[in-house]
C-alpha cells in the first residue's frame, strides 16, 4: 500500500510539471497569459464537477457559514496563483518560476510566528535563511540580477498568494471535501478572472493551429486539454488520494518532486536549459524549505507531547501544532493542492 501511495505522489508531481510547459504551448497559439489560465480554469472546474457529480456527489455540498472561505480559497489560492504563475512564466524560465513558489512555505513560517505568535526552532529560521540564499543564486544577484524583474516581482506575489492557499489550506475542518473545495475553487477562479481574461475575445480558432516550441510541435488543442485534464484535474486527486496515504515528512519529499519534474518537462519540450546557478541555487531553495517544514513539524509535535508536562506558556504551545505544523505540512503535501506553480503551476 505504501508503495503504490509513493507511485501515485509521484504521479501527481509530474502531471503538475506539465503545467508550465503546456501553457507556453497554449500562449504561443495566441492566447494572453490571462485567456490560457482562464480556459484552464473553466474546462478543469468541468471536467471535476462532472467528476464529482457522477462518483462523489457529496463532496460538492457547501457547510453552512463557509461561503466567504470558498469565496477567499477561489480568489487567493486559485485564481491568485495560477494568473500570477501563468504571467511568471512568460518573463522567465518555468524551473524559476516554480523555485520562486517554494518561497511560500517560508512565508508561511514567518506568519507562524509573528501573526500567531508560535515560538519555533532556530533551525526554522535556518531554514528561511537557506530559501533566501538560494534565490539569490538563482537570480545571479552578483550580477545585478539577470532576470526579468517583472517576472521575478510577479512570482514572488504569485508565492504570497500561494502561502495564503496553504494557510487556508490549514483552516478547512473535517467538514469539507477536499476535491469538493478544489471544484469549487476552480468554478470561482473561472468566474473572477472573467472581467480580467474576457474569454470572449479568446481567438478560438488558435486551438484548431499547432505550434512549434523548443524543436517540439504540438496542436494548441491537445496542450490545452493535457493542461485541464493531466496537470490540473488528475495531478488534483492523485494529490489528494497519495497524501492521505503518506506521513507528512515523505509527502513532503516527494511533493518537492515538482520543482525537478517541471524543470524537466521544460527542457525536453521547450528546450529551457537552467544554467549552473540556477540549478545550485534550486537544490539550495529545496533543502531550506524543507529544513523549515521538518523543523516546524518538529516543534508542533513537541509543544503537542510536552503540553501536560509544563506550564510554561501554554496557549503558544497548544498553538504550535495546528498553527505551525499542520500548515507547512500541507504545504508540501499538497493535501488540496494548487505553482505553479501555478504558480505554484
Amino acid at each position: 500500500m505504501r508503495v503504490a501511495a509513493l507511485a501515485v505522489a509521484a504521479v501527481s508531481a509530474w502531471c503538475f510539471g506539465f503545467s508550465g510547459s503546456m501553457a507556453k504551448f497554449v500562449g504561443a497559439g495566441g492566447l494572453t497569459p490571462l485567456q490560457a489560465v482562464w480556459v484552464r480554469m473553466a474546462g478543469a472546474a468541468v471536467l471535476l464537477t462532472m467528476i464529482l457529480l457522477a462518483f462523489r456527489p457529496k463532496a460538492l455540498r457547501v457547510p453552512p457559514g463557509r461561503r466567504g472561505f470558498f469565496a477567499a480559497y477561489a480568489l487567493i489560492a486559485v485564481a491568485g496563483v495560477q494568473a500570477l504563475f501563468f504571467m511568471a512564466i512568460t518573463r522567465l524560465p518555468v524551473g524559476v518560476v516554480l523555485l520562486l513558489e517554494y518561497t511560500a512555505p517560508v512565508l508561511v513560517v514567518f506568519w507562524v510566528r509573528f501573526v500567531r505568535h508560535v515560538r519555533l526552532p532556530r533551525s526554522a529560521y535556518a531554514g528561511a535563511v537557506i530559501v533566501f540564499v538560494g534565490l539569490g543564486v538563482v537570480v545571479e544577484v552578483w550580477h545585478g540580477t539577470s532576470l526579468d524583474g517583472v517576472g521575478l516581482l510577479l512570482g514572488l506575489i504569485g508565492a504570497g498568494c500561494c502561502a495564503g492557499y496553504f494557510l487556508m489550506s490549514d483552516g478547512f475542518g473535517g467538514d469539507v471535501d477536499p476535491l469538493g473545495l478544489i471544484a469549487w475553487g476552480l468554478i470561482g477562479a473561472a468566474a473572477i478572472l472573467v472581467p480580467l481574461s474576457r474569454p470572449w475575445d479568446i481567438p478560438w480558432a488558435a486551438f484548431g493551429t499547432s505550434v512549434t516550441l523548443g524543436g517540439h510541435t504540438l496542436p494548441v488543442m491537445a496542450a490545452a486539454l493535457w493542461l485541464i485534464a493531466v496537470a490540473t484535474v488528475l495531478a488534483y486527486i492523485a494529490g489528494v488520494v497519495a497524501v492521505r496515504r503518506l506521513s507528512a515528512a515523505v509527502g513532503a519529499t516527494v511533493a518537492s518532486l515538482e520543482v525537478l519534474t517541471g524543470a524537466v518537462v521544460a527542457w525536453f519540450l521547450l528546450g529551457e536549459r537552467l544554467g549552473t546557478a540556477q540549478m545550485a541555487g534550486g537544490a539550495i531553495v529545496l533543502a531550506g524549505a524543507l529544513l523549515a517544514q521538518t523543523a516546524t513539524s518538529g516543534a508542533g509535535r513537541a509543544a503537542g507531547s510536552g503540553a501536560s508536562r509544563t506550564t510554561e506558556e501554554p496557549d503558544a504551545q497548544r498553538a504550535a501544532s495546528p498553527g505551525a505544523s499542520t500548515a507547512l505540512r500541507r504545504s508540501f503535501a499538497r493535501a488540496a493542492t494548487a505553482p505553479a506553480s501555478d504558480e505554484s503551476d
